[in-house]
């Protein structure tokens, strides 16, 4: 029998930040025709990072590194 474990409040917060952000990105894509979605794109990853981190998926924090440098570069050439 598996021993259910206690989430600390570094892994509950990190989970409701991950979630947010995930959702941030999911709606991303519908938002680029009007300006926004590069800006959403960033706060998504921005949400995303602690939850990924703290699991230590390292893989995921990579790619939410180059969604930060892609939009970032993306954002700064649109000004």
């Amino acid at each position: 029998m598996v021993k259910e474990r206690r989430l600390t409040a570094v892994e509950r917060i990190s989970n409701r930040l991950g979630y947010m952000g995930t959702a941030f990105i999911m709606m991303s894509p519908y938002l680029l025709t009007y300006g926004l979605g590069a800006y959403t794109y960033i706060i998504g990853a921005l949400l995303s990072i602690p939850q990924v981190w703290v699991a230590k998926q390292w893989n995921l924090v990579v790619v939410n590194l180059n969604l930060l440098l892609g939009y970032g570069i993306y954002i700064f050439n649109d000004i």
